[in-house]
């Protein structure tokens, strides 16, 4: 049998470049190569496409490629696959077809349903969610409005933009006193893995907090500080997605920072946790929901926080590309649920050829 093509992006421009190359090795290793060609193709932070044995390594040690070349998705579907640059002849492009993209891509340029525009204008089908999904996941206010429509609960909030808050600091201190409350957490609008996040004690504090959030966003969010302990669920699919056992997140630091999920390696993973039948219950209906809500499709990672006390379960974000290194929460909320790390990929992999397959159905060229 003839093994399809599969395109593995990873790297990417966003501040989650590396998270992605971690996530992308595991995800290479584990797809079955009996059924998959793996084509690597990396995404350097300056936003260069390479192609090769070497693309991966490269981009891991940020050195020129000796083995990888430059490619470029072909954005004619009639063709679905890549234009790669000859190594021998540097003005010669090769075509080579794609069956599949499994795009590995965290935070902007990645997440954010730019680059699932390029698929879909590509006629290739993709792991994941659509451009839909993808940006309103990525944008706090956005998923967090959308959330509240849709009768979830969240966490009261209050957000900016850059040229609304230089000028006007008094003003926005003073809503966040009134309609937030401290301690509070100062968080980049469009961005992922903790980067940026400021947890702000004291009002003296705020205004650091919101530049330091400001140099990877324009769009500030301002979130209250919630009790409890932090739940994260997975889930699995498309039309009727499935919700993993919850697990437990227990930070080494003050809350779960950058630093705490990939740099000190002190955070305990509690997997799956034991809330109790009635919260558990609670957090995999609010998944689900929130899956649907945003029309995710593939693979999603849903954050709480959860009080046991008075039993009351906030929801915080939709995460459409999770981390999946093979000790990530996604994967590891599964593997305790029975579904193994490469049986996860396999199923991913499927729903994205079943996704594509009905919704070409739907093009049909309109009435002469």
């Amino acid at each position: 049998m003839k093994r399809k093509k599969v395109a593995v992006v990873f790297g990417g421009r966003s501040g989650e470049h590396v998270v992605s190359l971690r996530s992308a090795a595991s995800i290479m290793e584990a797809i079955d190569k009996e059924k998959y060609e793996i084509v690597p193709i990396g995404i350097t932070r300056e936003g260069s496409w390479l192609t090769g044995p070497d693309a991966w390594l490269a981009l891991w040690e940020n050195r020129p490629p000796r083995e990888a070349t430059s490619a470029v998705i072909l954005t004619d579907p009639n063709r679905p696959g890549l234009l790669v640059q000859s190594a021998i002849s540097p003005s010669e492009w090769m075509h080579h077809p794609l069956d599949l993209v499994f795009p590995v891509l965290h935070g902007t340029y990645g997440e954010d349903g730019t680059i699932q525009g390029l698929f879909e204008m590509a006629g290739i089908p993709y792991v994941g969610s659509g451009v839909l999904a993808s940006s309103v996941a990525m944008d706090k206010v956005i998923m967090k409005n959308l959330f509240k429509d849709n009768g979830l609960p969240v966490a009261p909030f209050i957000f900016f933009y850059r040229w609304d808050w230089t000028g006007n600091e008094h003003h926005w201190t003073g809503r966040v006193k009134e309609e937030i409350g401290l301690p509070c957490f100062v968080k980049p609008a469009n961005l992922g893995s903790s980067v940026g996040i400021t947890k702000v004690r004291t009002e003296d504090k705020l205004g650091a907090a919101v530049e330091e959030a400001l140099l990877y966003d324009e769009k500030v969010i301002i979130e209250t500080f919630l009790e409890g302990r932090e739940i994260e669920c997975s889930v699995l699919g498309d039309i009727n997605p499935a919700t993993s056992r919850p697990g437990e997140v227990v930070p080494c630091n003050e809350f779960y920072d950058y630093r705490a999920k990939y740099i000190d390696d002190r955070s305990e993973l509690v997997i799956p946790v034991e809330l109790g039948e009635k919260l558990e219950a609670m957090v995999r209906d609010y998944s689900a929901k929130a899956f649907k809500a945003v029309e995710a499709s593939g693979l999603a990672r849903v954050d709480f926080f959860v009080n046991t006390l008075t039993e009351t379960v906030t929801l915080i974000e939709i995460n459409t590309i999770p981390g999946f290194t093979s000790i990530s929460m996604y994967p590891k909320l599964w593997e305790a649920s029975g579904v193994r790390y490469d049986e996860l990929v396999s199923k991913l992999l499927e729903f994205a050829e079943s996704r594509f397959q009905r919704r070409r159905a739907l093009m049909v060229s309109p009435p002469e």
